[in-house]
């Protein structure tokens, strides 16, 4: 992994690099960017490189418009398919910084980095992996499956076995570790999991993951999606957030020396630290409100309906699926392997800003000691709306609007992503829903034009 500007001008001459990418994202979780020749690099990697931020989503009005991008010599990346014999190209994220020097507070991957800051005041060190789930259909206009496959099948009703070997390849090749991969419960869905990292480092890897998936897919002739609920009747597609807190001494995710899981107690009854539960109680009691983040666009609650496999309900398990919160199940010898999956989320999220508010959530749950209430063992699914009640069980918002409502009102959401971010961040999504309320949908008129 480079880490100084000698070495990704040691590494840019070896591949015969060309031209650099340099990637960064957006409010909403897209990917910009513009690549800049190698002759400019070293200027940028010592002093970054102007550009018009006015026309990028959440960054700048018109007479506040310069910015600087500043690329992270960590993320230096040759990108596979654009490379050849004679050159290649490479990748490089960036963080945005005003003219003054001062880091730019609309730039997504700041907040990370501002969220990561409190929690190693206190000690530790975040650590994500996501799952996410994605689908292939034939082009981007309608959603018609390449199969008819299910879950861990296997060829011939699982048609896009070489597409993900394909994506997998490229990932590893940009230094991406795949830990699984294989067909989902939906036909034409699929899944490939990263291994562990820290978050800062999971993020950059969420955006490489969806734009390698969806191009992998386009040089094939199909077209990959990770729209929540592109299909009625089926799955939609989440992203399981697995996470725990290490202390903050050094190593790798794997656990090096020095590390512990600050989550893992070998005598409580669930194997959960004090600062475990802490946490969870953390994110169980602000669910909703980090439920505009988590999951920010109109098809989003689709997907978050009872059923399907989607957690609708705020509470937390070990082996039910059906609640918000899963813990995996202990083993023997694999301590450092203690962790959380937050399940709500969907791939379409922003993963800087979805990883900020989970963290902060959790982070409050342990400065305040919140008390974790007893697992849910009993499939929620199937409990009636009173027995839920009796058990404490709420439920994630239903749409959007109620979502913002919530997050809008909330002191954790608007500290986790600062005052800039934040408001741009509601406003935008206020007119998504203004936009989309407005729509007469096929529905609509299937249901109520021949009988009103």
């Amino acid at each position: 992994m480079p880490r100084t500007k000698q070495e990704i001008l040691k590494l840019a001459k070896e591949h015969k690099v060309k031209f650099v990418r340099l990637w960064f994202t957006d409010v909403l979780g897209f990917i910009k960017g513009f690549a800049i020749t190698i002759n400019e690099l070293e200027g940028a990697l010592e002093e970054g490189m102007g550009f018009d931020g006015s026309s990028i989503e959440g960054f700048a009005r018109i007479e506040e418009s310069d910015m600087i991008a500043r690329p992270d010599p960590t993320t230096f990346a040759i990108i596979p398919w654009r490379s050849g014999e004679n050159y290649s190209v490479a990748r490089m994220f960036c963080d945005i910084y005003e003219p003054s020097g001062k880091p730019f507070e609309g730039d997504p991957r700041f907040i990370l980095k501002r969220n990561i800051a409190k929690a190693k005041e206190l000690g530790y060190t975040y650590y994500v992996g996501p799952e996410l789930e994605y689908f292939y259909f034939k082009d981007s206009n309608i959603p018609q499956p390449l199969d008819q496959g299910g879950y861990f099948d296997l060829a011939p009703l699982d048609v896009a076995q070489d597409l993900r070997s394909n994506t997998i390849m490229a990932l590893e090749s940009l230094g991406i570790t795949v830990e699984y991969s294989h067909h989902e419960v939906a036909s034409s869905q699929h899944e490939i999991d990263l291994r562990y990292d820290d978050a800062l480092k999971m993020a950059d890897n969420v955006m490489t993951y969806r734009f390698v998936v969806k191009e992998v897919a386009r040089q094939n002739g199909v077209y990959a999606t990770f729209m929540p609920k592109p299909l009625f009747g089926i799955n939609g597609s989440g992203m399981h957030v697995h996470q725990s807190l290490f202390s903050a001494k050094g190593g790798s995710a794997s656990g090096g020396k020095g590390e512990k899981n600050a989550f893992f107690d070998k005598n409580d009854k669930y194997h959960l630290s004090s600062v475990g539960k802490s946490y969870i109680a953390g994110l169980l009691k602000h669910a909703s409100e980090i439920t505009a983040v988590t999951s920010q666009w109109v098809n989003s609650y689709k997907r978050l309906i009872p059923g399907y496999e989607a957690p609708v309900y705020i509470c937390w398990a070990q082996m039910n699926r059906s609640a918000l919160i899963r813990v995996p199940m202990y083993k023997p010898g694999k301590e450092k392997a203690t962790r959380i999956e937050y399940r709500s989320p969907d791939p379409a999220c922003n993963p800087y800003l979805t990883f900020s508010v989970m963290l902060a959530s959790g982070l409050e749950g342990m400065r305040k000691n919140y008390k974790l209430a007893g697992p849910a063992n009993d499939n929620i699914y199937d409990m009636t709306a009173r027995e839920r009640e009796l058990a404490g069980i709420s439920s994630l918002p239903d749409d959007l609007l109620e979502a913002i409502k919530i997050a809008e009102n909330s002191k954790l959401v608007r500290e986790a992503l600062g005052e800039k971010l934040f408001e741009y961040f509601i406003r935008n999504k206020k007119m998504e829903w203004d936009e989309y309320k407005a729509q007469v949908t096929q529905y609509e008129i299937k249901k109520y034009l021949p009988i009103l």
